[in-house]
């Protein structure tokens, strides 16, 4: 008996100690459009995921994946198009060639229809993001041999200029509240940029000279890279503060995107030299290859490119020795029930063992 209320009395204290649980991730491969590769450029609160495939014969084109299968999105006539963004209400950009694959145009994609959305009066322009309000930025040709960063919205493209004594600009992302992120010129170097209510913000650097917005959530932060002096760094920016993320034990690293509750992904050099898939939380880096379930066996995640407001991650991965889009989603933390009802199971073996003995001697 007191074997028993002992081992009770222990059992009682596991459970309710709740041991910390370490996030795990399952893996699906999204395969391709018939061809050997692809990558996922961005995932939207529903779980639809966009990128760029190849195809039976060998072009690559823009595509979308929802619910197991994956859709060609096709182009203006020419032979490739790649999807950049996607909102809440699944409205899709990118750029796809025109006929003759003389210059690729920005689109939106919505109902199965590709609507081109021009340029700023040069040849080419690539849409990258969309808000749900349906606010596109992207960059354009202006015609006069400069790229410059645009808006979108109403029908209307409007170029958002440069940083003072620059003369190229790229837009790469957009909130809700319609700030826009991106990179510019600014006569001596590239700087992150923030855009809001007209006006473009140099975000400056890490110490060195070179910097780049990449993303920006609901709150206002921004992640993105920066030149820290010695090397480029995945950085966040919040409150006029740019935060050093660091690496996973090498030299350089890269934010990509970050959600609403601050989750930001990317990639970033190993202390092995090659570049390994991340996830920062509460300001801690961890390589998401050494956070996967079984379905990760074969698999090497190069790449984190978005992350949603439900914790799904998109990228690029190796698996087969192919280069594959690759969605990550959240393994449930076993529940304080299932422990205590395992632990029962465990105490009931330790208990029939017990009583065996006693019986035997």
């Amino acid at each position: 008996m007191k074997f028993r209320i002992a081992a009770i009395i222990a059992l009682s204290g596991l459970v309710l100690a709740s041991p910390s649980y370490a996030q795990l991730y399952s893996v699906t491969d999204l395969g391709t459009l018939g061809g050997t590769s692809s990558s996922a450029s961005s995932i939207n609160i529903s779980g639809t995921i966009v990128g760029g495939a190849q195809t039976g014969s060998g072009q690559f084109h823009g595509f979308s994946y929802s619910g197991g299968v994956i859709t060609d999105l096709g182009t203006f006539g020419g032979t490739g198009s790649q999807a950049n963004g996607i909102n809440s209400g699944g409205t899709i950009v990118g750029s796809a060639y025109i006929a003759g694959n003389s210059a690729f145009h920005s689109f939106s994609y919505s109902g199965g229809v590709m609507t081109d959305l021009g340029t700023l009066g040069g040849n080419n322009s690539q849409a990258v993001g969309i808000n749900d309000a349906g606010t596109i930025v992207g960059d354009s040709n202006n015609g006069s041999g400069q790229d410059h960063a645009f808006v979108y919205s109403g029908g209307v493209m409007t170029d958002l200029g440069t940083l003072p004594g620059g003369n190229n600009s790229q837009a790469a992302g957009i909130n809700n509240s319609g700030t826009i992120v991106g990179l510019s010129n600014n006569g001596t170097a590239q700087h992150a940029f923030s855009y809001s209510g007209g006006v473009m913000t140099d975000l400056g650097t890490l110490g060195g000279t070179f910097s780049q917005a990449e993303g920006i959530n609901s709150a206002g932060t921004i992640v993105g890279q920066a030149d820290t002096g010695s090397a480029n760094h995945a950085f966040s920016y919040s409150g006029g503060v740019m935060t050093d993320l660091g690496t996973l034990g090498g030299t350089t690293s890269l934010a990509a995107d970050v959600n609403s509750a601050g989750t930001i992904v990317g990639d970033a050099e190993t202390a092995s030299s090659v570049f390994h898939a991340f996830i920062d939380t509460g300001g801690v880096m961890s390589d998401l290859n050494s956070s996967l379930d079984f379905s990760g066996a074969g698999w090497t995640l190069t790449f984190a490119e978005a992350v949603n407001d439900s914790g799904q991650v998109v990228g690029i991965g190796t698996i087969g020795g192919n280069t594959h889009a690759f969605l990550l989603n959240v393994v449930p933390e076993p529940s304080a029930c299932a422990l205590f009802v395992g632990g029962l199971g465990l105490l009931g073996v330790i208990l029939r063992r017990k009583l065996h003995a006693e019986r035997g001697a």
